[in-house]
């Protein structure tokens, strides 16, 4: 086997330099792999091979000093690597097992907010079981808008660490010691620490400050973790911080003493990190598994945004991260902004407490990722996130969300082929793909469908929000989501040549927006159709419109108030029916003598939406 670095042709040509990891090699550890790396000019090719098997406590560290390193598993195996080490020495304690957890650990404010038995993450203890308690706080004070500044006046420090529960929720057992709560706003929400409580006043004092007062948008919901009392089925677990232990249910037919069980100390696994003088240029992660993050107890904000990811990017340059599988980690996967020219492409990345692929910059490539089961413990987290210029996000599937699939701003960038539906399952505001203060951004060829509307602000297939101008929304298909476009502050874009497919009472809608085009688009509603806010839209050009219920509502807005409605449809509107070929089965070409083939509208072809062959 190789285990040192080859030497240069005699010829004195370049060549890429091997050093292996793992196996019977000399090095244990990608780390210990990397000072023979460096031993190379920088520039020079270089790659670290790494075995199957799993590497603990990893914490790779890649600088300027890399750049031209190519980081891959040894082709036909699998590395894992994770963030933590195996928990040993389980002892039974009633129908419970704990052990101790590593030392030192929840001091660097790190305790372990995730768990892996088996490879398999495991549910926190969580009160009360199923959905949330209500609280009593009030906070009733006007938000104006992001742009507008937010609240009409800034919350005070009490306001943003005091809540009030509802008499008889909790009593003297609550354990302050131990306990998290999240608190939920409307498209975001406050995982803190409960520092203390006073039964007489049944108030609770949160530490760090929340992301917004508890009672925020009219929102009155929270959760407790982290304590005994939330401990009602096997698998679940908790850590006692008093005794530095975890606290483990097993499943049954589960034997601890052969589990293998991981409690995550570490936020990154693999960072890559550069400056603007001195950038991190054309480093490779490839075909590497990575799982076990924690995250510091702290409010993450809109989209979970102040956590960190497996992967960590900052000052790179040309860097690829190509066929990962990130898995069980309590951050985001990846996480990086202000990057050049960096690909994300083929990776699998399920099972996140945050988001999926968190990069922009600069013509950044998000392509053929397949993202699942994110914001399991920060609701807000987004699938696909951050903003950029000429960026392309291309050909992801992006499911089981529980906020918005894509969030993606800034200016001239392309968000076409994307395959997304089961979204939107915890808070509201926002859509599949949602974007906020974009220029001249394109919308092309994505297919939502299947998600619901659970209230609050409501939840869209298409959203264009705040200073979005410019902006173009074309040849997408939204299936059995009731609210297909909204448009929010937005002046001057084109939303034309999409199909809306609803069942049920479907809405289009455009509050404080200006200067829309609206063409050719194919709007089919088994209920009715509404549209709010028709002042907005300054051309109407051969749309085809369909409600089963035989009702079309055009309703004029001043701010978000109605002022008037007509019952026909807008002006250069054809109403009939489409005439699907098979509307049951998903076949949405036309019948021949069909009104939209007398229009000249043509089928809306999204049948390469979602992953492409590799």
């Amino acid at each position: 086997m190789l285990t040192g670095l080859m030497a240069v042709l005699s010829s004195g040509a370049a060549t890429a330099k091997d050093v292996y990891v793992g196996g019977d090699s000399p090095h244990p550890t990608v780390a210990s792999a990397l000072a023979e790396a460096r031993g190379l000019p920088v520039g020079e090719p270089r790659r670290i091979l790494v075995h199957g098997g799993a590497y603990y406590s990893t914490e790779v560290q890649l600088t300027a000093e890399d750049s031209g390193l190519t980081i891959e598993n040894v082709p036909g195996e699998v590395p894992i690597f994770y963030g933590g080490e195996l928990v040993t020495g389980w002892e039974r304690e009633g129908k419970f097992q704990v052990a101790r957890f590593p030392e030192g650990s929840d001091a660097k404010g790190l305790a372990p907010r995730l768990l892996l038995v088996n490879g398999e993450s495991r549910p926190r203890a969580r009160f009360p079981a199923t959905n949330t308690l209500p609280h009593e706080t009030r906070f009733d004070v006007p938000w104006m808008s992001t742009t507008g500044g937010g609240w009409q006046r800034r919350p005070t420090h009490e306001e943003l660490t005091t809540l009030q529960y509802r008499a008889g929720d909790l009593g003297d057992w609550l354990d302050t010691t131990n306990a998290e709560i999240t608190v939920f706003h409307m498209w975001d929400e406050s995982c803190v620490g409960v520092v203390g409580h006073d039964g007489a006043r049944r108030t609770l004092t949160l530490a760090p400050e929340l992301g917004h007062p508890p009672g925020a948008f009219g929102v009155k919901e929270y959760v407790l973790w982290n304590i005994k009392e939330g401990m009602t089925s096997p698998g679940q677990w908790y850590y006692d911080r008093a005794r530095q232990r975890l606290v483990y249910w097993p499943r049954p037919g589960e034997d601890m003493r052969r589990a293998a069980v991981m409690a995550p100390s570490r936020t990154v696994l693999f960072s890559i990190r550069g400056t603007r003088q001195r950038p991190a240029c054309g480093i490779t992660l490839r075909g590497l598994t990575l799982s076990a993050t924690t995250v510091p107890l702290l409010a993450g904000g809109f989209a979970a945004a102040s956590f960190d990811g497996a992967v960590s990017l900052s000052g790179a340059e040309d860097c690829v991260l190509a066929g990962l599988v990130i898995r069980g980690v309590a951050g985001h996967a990846i996480n990086g902004d202000g990057l050049r020219n960096v690909r994300v492409e083929n990776c699998d990345i399920s099972d996140c407490g945050a988001g999926g692929v968190y990069v922009g910059g600069t013509k950044a490539i998000i392509r053929n990722n397949h993202i699942h089961k994110v914001g399991r413990s920060y609701p807000s987290a987004v699938g696909i996130y951050r903003d950029g210029s000429e960026c392309l996000v291309s050909h992801n599937e992006v499911h089981d969300c529980t906020y918005s699939a894509i969030n993606y701003g800034g200016r001239s960038n392309i968000i076409e082929g994307n395959l997304i539906y089961d979204c939107m399952k915890v808070l509201h505001d926002g859509a599949a793909i949602y974007v906020f203060g974009a220029r001249n951004t394109v919308l092309r060829g994505n297919l939502a469908r299947d998600f619901a509307d659970y209230g609050g602000y409501g939840a869209s297939a298409y959203y264009l929000d705040e200073q979005c101008s410019g902006c173009v929304v074309e040849g997408n298909v939204s299936l059995r989501v009731n609210w297909p476009s909204h448009n929010h502050m937005a002046t001057n874009n084109i939303i034309r040549d999409n199909l809306f497919v609803v069942e049920g009472d479907a809405k289009i809608t455009f509050p404080r927006s200006t200067g829309y085009t609206f063409a050719r688009n194919v709007l089919y509603a088994t209920g009715k159709i509404r549209f709010e806010g028709t002042n907005a839209v300054a051309t109407w050009t051969d749309n085809l419109l369909y409600s089963g219920k035989g009702r079309i509502e055009c309703v004029t807005l001043n701010q978000y108030s109605e002022v008037g409605m007509v019952t026909s449809a807008p002006p250069n509107c054809v109403v009939a029916d489409p005439e699907f070929v098979d509307r049951a089965r998903g076949d949405f070409r036309y019948r021949p003598g069909s009104p939209a083939l007398k229009m000249g509208l043509k089928p809306v072809d999204v049948s390469t939406a979602g992953r492409m062959p590799k």
